[in-house]
Parts: C-alpha cells; sequence; structure tokens
C-alpha cells in the first residue's frame, strides 16, 4: 500500500516537473520579447511602446509572419523554400499589371495573384516529391527563375498606383468597437477550447497539466490581447493586416493540430520511413505543404503591393531569410519534424521588433543585419544543442 502510494506521489510530481519545463519553453520567446521590447523602449525613450509604433509593427511583420506560417509547415516537412520572396514579387507585380495596366477589379486581381503562387508552389513541389529533386536546390533555382520572370513582364518599371479598393487591404484599419468585440471572442474561444482540451485529454486518460497552470495561460493570453487591442486602439484601431495574419494563423494552427494532414506532416518530418511504412502518401503531401506555401506566398504579395501602393522588381527581395530566421527563432527545426506556427509568429514579431528599434535608435543598416545573422546562428546553436 505504501508503495502504490509512493509511486503515485513520484508521477504526480514527475507531471508537475513535465508541467514545469513545457511551460517555461512555452514563455522563452514571450520573455525575450519582453525583454527586448523594455530595453528599445529605454533606448528610445518610450517612443518604441507607443501606440503609433505598436501598430507601425505590426504591419510592417504582417508579410513575414504571413510567409513564417507556411514556412513552418515546410520545414517541419524537413524540407527549405528559398523562392518565397520572389513568389511574393511576382504575384505582387502580376497583381499590379493586372489592376493598373488591365483595369481588373480587385477582387479579381487578389485571387489572381493567390492562384499565381500556389500554381507557383505546385510546379516547385512536383519537382520535390515527384522527381525526389532537393528542395533547395529546386527552390534556389525558382527564387532565380520567379525574380527573372518578374523583371521582364514589368519591364523594370515600378507600377503604381493601385486603386483605392486594392490600397485598403494594406492601410486600413479595424474601427474602436469591432476591435474590442474580436478580442472578446477570442477570449471566449481561448476558454473554450482549453476546457474542451482538458476533457478530451481527461477521456483518454491522457498526462494533465494543473488548472492552474492551463488557466493561467488563459489568463496571461487574455490580458495581452485586451492589452494589445487597448494599445493599437488609441491609435486608428487594429490594422487589417495583422487580423488577416491572425485568421491564417488559426486556420492552419488547426490544420496543423488537429487534422490528419497536420499529423502527416510531423510524422514524415521526424522520420520519413517510418511514416512511409505506416502508409502515408509522402509524395501527395509534400506537393501541398508547397501548393499551401505558395499561396500563402501570393497572399503576401498581395498585402506587401498594397501597403507600399506600387510594385517593384526588388519587392520581397531576401524576405526568404527572414521568414526562415522567424521560424527558427520560433523554435521550429531545421531536421523536421519540430515547430509550432505560434512561435513562428513571435518570432517574425522579434525579428521585426529588431529591425524597427534598431531604426528608431538611428543604428545603421549594416549593424541590423549583422545582429539579426548573429541571432538566427544562436537560435540554430539553440536548437543543435537542445537535441544533443
Amino acid at each position: 500500500m505504501n508503495k502504490q502510494l509512493a509511486t503515485a506521489g513520484e508521477r504526480k510530481q514527475a507531471e508537475r516537473t513535465i508541467s514545469f519545463k513545457i511551460d517555461f519553453q512555452s514563455y522563452t520567446l514571450i520573455i525575450a520579447l519582453v525583454l527586448i521590447a523594455l530595453i528599445f523602449s529605454i533606448f528610445t525613450g518610450g517612443e518604441f511602446l507607443s501606440s503609433r509604433n505598436i501598430s507601425n509593427l505590426f504591419t510592417q511583420m504582417s508579410v513575414i509572419a504571413v510567409l513564417a506560417i507556411g514556412m513552418t509547415l515546410v520545414i517541419v516537412a524537413g524540407h527549405i523554400d528559398l523562392s518565397v520572396g520572389s513568389i511574393v514579387g511576382l504575384a505582387g507585380g502580376i497583381a499590379a499589371i493586372l489592376q493598373v495596366w488591365h483595369g481588373w477589379n480587385t477582387i479579381l486581381v487578389v485571387l489572381a495573384a493567390i492562384i499565381i503562387g500556389a500554381a507557383l508552389g505546385l510546379w516547385q513541389g512536383y519537382w520535390v516529391a515527384y522527381r525526389a529533386v532537393p528542395a533547395f536546390i529546386v527552390t534556389l533555382g525558382g527564387m532565380l527563375i520567379f525574380r527573372g520572370i518578374l523583371i521582364g513582364l514589368s519591364k523594370g518599371q515600378t507600377i503604381s498606383p493601385m486603386d483605392e479598393s486594392f490600397k485598403v487591404i494594406g492601410n486600413s484599419y479595424l474601427p474602436y468597437l469591432p476591435g474590442y468585440i474580436i478580442a472578446a471572442i477570442s477570449i471566449v474561444l481561448l476558454v473554450f477550447f482549453t476546457m474542451k482540451n482538458r476533457q478530451k485529454r481527461q477521456q483518454l486518460g491522457l498526462m494533465l497539466a494543473s488548472p492552474m497552470i492551463d488557466y493561467g495561460k488563459v489568463a496571461a493570453y487574455s490580458f495581452f490581447i485586451l492589452l494589445i487591442t487597448y494599445m493599437l486602439n488609441r491609435y486608428y484601431g487594429i490594422p487589417v493586416p495583422i487580423l488577416i495574419v491572425a485568421v491564417l494563423a488559426a486556420l492552419f494552427i488547426f490544420i496543423s493540430n488537429r487534422t490528419s494532414f497536420g499529423r502527416y506532416i510531423y510524422a514524415i518530418g521526424g522520420n520519413a520511413e517510418a511514416a512511409a511504412l505506416s502508409g502515408i502518401n509522402i509524395k501527395r503531401n509534400t506537393l501541398w505543404v508547397f501548393i499551401i506555401m505558395g499561396a500563402l506566398s501570393g497572399v503576401a504579395g498581395v498585402l506587401l503591393t498594397s501597403r507600399l501602393n506600387a510594385a517593384t522588381v526588388n519587392a520581397g527581395n531576401m524576405y526568404e531569410l527572414d521568414a526562415i530566421a522567424a521560424c527558427v527563432i520560433g523554435g521550429t527545426s531545421l531536421m523536421g519534424g519540430k515547430g509550432k506556427i505560434i512561435g513562428a509568429l513571435i518570432g517574425a514579431l522579434i525579428m521585426a521588433s529588431i529591425d524597427n528599434g534598431m531604426s528608431m535608435m538611428n543604428i545603421e543598416t549594416f549593424w541590423q543585419y549583422i545582429v539579426k545573422g548573429l541571432i538566427l546562428i544562436i537560435a540554430v546553436w539553440i536548437d543543435i544543442s537542445s537535441k544533443k
């Protein structure tokens, strides 16, 4: 009897220890983000945390955040995509050409950009999945090909201006009251899904964290949602681009966590041979990962062109590196099989915060590249060290 009690006590202690580790890991990025915000706030006299700058920061990060969502799936599946920046430029450029030169309406232009991005992703995915060409080579070639097509189609010109209805996509804000309504709905959904998840795990006999930890997280997330909503409403309101990011993030978090496709992607990245032996169609799922990445690159192209009110031949240049860095900083392993979309979004916010803060401090551009490069190397080193 005493032995059984001791065993039960040890099990509970182990569960508490595991819960603490999971909790610590999940909050590491948030702690880093808070420290970055405090440091830049001190050096900019509080301007970094002003409502205006936070609004600009979210708008600036939206393009990389959309790319990071797709890149997370690509890297988790054990691949890489170096062409996303060129697809962003090409999709945005074609959108501008169709509207400015050919008079297409905004809805058709947006659909065309997304379809073109998906088609380019399909082309690359075919070479990777069905012709076994390494993704690094295929997407490196795609990066050059798509940039060349953009230069050829645009004739090297800057194409502008866009229609007012198109500019609204990247430059408008949600009014005060709807912003708080969306925040309230988000909090209600957060509580609901936390309760549902706990009930499901209890029914299945899986390990369950203490209610204090789970609902403590909900309270912390709710506080930040309300705080950010309040800060943004002090300026013009919630930027539409960040709402688009939030919707896409919610959709793909659901897909990655709650669907068989999402589980297959993690299984393929973790051990492709075991996944194949389990009956998973690796080729088809790999193809879909690249199609999704291409479509999201099309969305990012629309956001960028709308925000700039123009399409240029350099649009999206080096965005692939920012997207990969955001994923790696957010905890996605370059070895595949591990990574979360929410972590990639926080990574994108960290990258955007560093860019924004250093610019506000009038630090020269070359230092910004150096700092981001060092952060990327350290993030990969931490990932490799943790595996050892």
